[in-house]
């Protein structure tokens, strides 16, 4: 994302926690939870789990040239654990055992997508608490109905309001569920966790304990549904927003006038017309809701 524009389409707390640096920090943290694990069962030692541990730390490792290093392997993966061994030092040798590249950028991707959606949780509810006000401020407040975009008949800015708020509560319910699906991926070279032995669902029972993920009845290296559950989630929650974003721009029109959108002093203003009010949130939440029906799409393929 470009530094210029990435305040319009990749601001708050979402930006930091999809960033590059916050996908090292999950690979490292999927690996430290796989030590644990391994400890756990007996497999490798309490102590070497824990300088595994102290060495999963995204802070210590240069992400540019990791990125760099992925070309030649494909995955960054294999690069952070070459690192990551060297890091462990005596413990070394413990590092990703029984696990393959993908358990890991799985697991890594079930970490990040978590985290950005208990951000998005957060802004949702911020939003749907704005909304719910303003569905009990104007219960009574006449406004001019309309379909095709043309006065139809009366209604209430109070139960537009509450439609708006009733997409915002079912994209709520779509994204929980979809982070109750979000589980540690553990399958080994081809899925049998046989590098693991008998210790293999206990490992992965423990390895999900840690990270607090779901724990998958199977490994679903080529089983992508929950993939495209969040991706399904995420794509309501983007028309939902940008509905209630177009039907502000709509109402704000000034041969309209019903709506203004608040905002910090200044914003909305007019290079060139002091007198404009643009509704520029309203706008830009539109703006990239419109680039996530492809993205979904990709997600599904």
């Amino acid at each position: 994302m470009s530094e210029l524009f990435a305040g319009l389409q990749a601001a708050g707390g979402v930006r930091d926690a999809v960033s590059d640096l916050a996908w090292v920090q999950a690979m490292l943290d999927a690996e430290a939870a796989l030590a644990g694990a391994l400890a756990d069962a007996g497999r490798i030692g309490r102590v070497e789990a824990d300088s595994i541990a102290a060495a999963c730390d995204a802070s210590l490792y240069d992400v540019t040239e990791l990125g760099r290093a992925a070309v030649s392997v494909g995955n960054p993966v294999v690069p952070l654990v070459r690192e990551l061994t060297r890091q462990a030092g005596d413990a070394g040798a413990s590092v990703h055992s029984g696990a393959t590249s993908q358990d890991i950028l799985d697991t890594a991707a079930m970490l990040v997508a978590r985290r950005a959606m208990d951000v998005l949780l957060a802004d949702l509810a911020g939003c749907a608490d704005a909304v719910a006000r303003l569905a009990a401020d104007h219960v009574d407040t006449v406004q001019a109905g309309r379909t095709l975009l043309q006065q139809a008949a009366p209604t209430t800015f109070g139960l537009t309001a509450a439609v708006w708020l009733s997409g915002l509560v079912a994209a709520e319910v779509a994204l929980r569920q979809a982070r109750g699906q979000l589980a540690v991926q553990l399958g080994g070279a081809v899925g049998t966790l046989a590098a693991l032995g008998d210790d293999g669902p206990a490992v992965l029972t423990s390895m999900a304990r840690r990270l607090d993920l779901a724990e998958p009845v199977l490994p679903w290296h080529t089983e992508r549904s929950r993939i495209a559950a969040l991706a399904a989630a995420l794509g309501q929650t983007a028309g939902t927003v940008a509905t209630i974003g177009r039907a502000i721009t709509l109402l704000a029109q000034t041969e309209i006038g019903e709506l203004t959108e608040e905002g910090p002093q200044n914003s909305g203003g007019s290079s060139t017309m002091p007198h404009k009010r643009n509704p520029v949130a309203a706008v830009l939440a539109c703006s990239c809701a419109q680039q996530a029906p492809g993205l979904v799409a990709t997600l599904l393929a």
